[in-house]
């Protein structure tokens, strides 16, 4: 396995998020409501945009290097 770059950590945190934003909407669904939710959603949500600026970042640094 080749060695973990920021875009490879970006893409787990992004999925990761997803993930746990869809336990969370499952489980207030059928009707388990924790006082931490919402601000667990909110987390999740916080992490999902830095995922994805992340891999923004890195793709967009790829692109300037290449045009060089």
């Amino acid at each position: 396995m080749s060695d973990w770059d920021i875009t490879t950590v970006g893409l787990i945190l992004v999925g990761c998020s997803i993930i746990a934003v869809g336990i969370i909407i499952a489980a207030m669904l059928i009707g388990i409501l924790h006082s931490f939710a919402p601000f667990l959603l909110l987390t999740a949500i916080v992490l999902i945009v830095m995922g994805a600026a992340v891999i923004l970042c890195v793709d967009w640094k790829c692109r300037q290097d290449t045009r060089s």
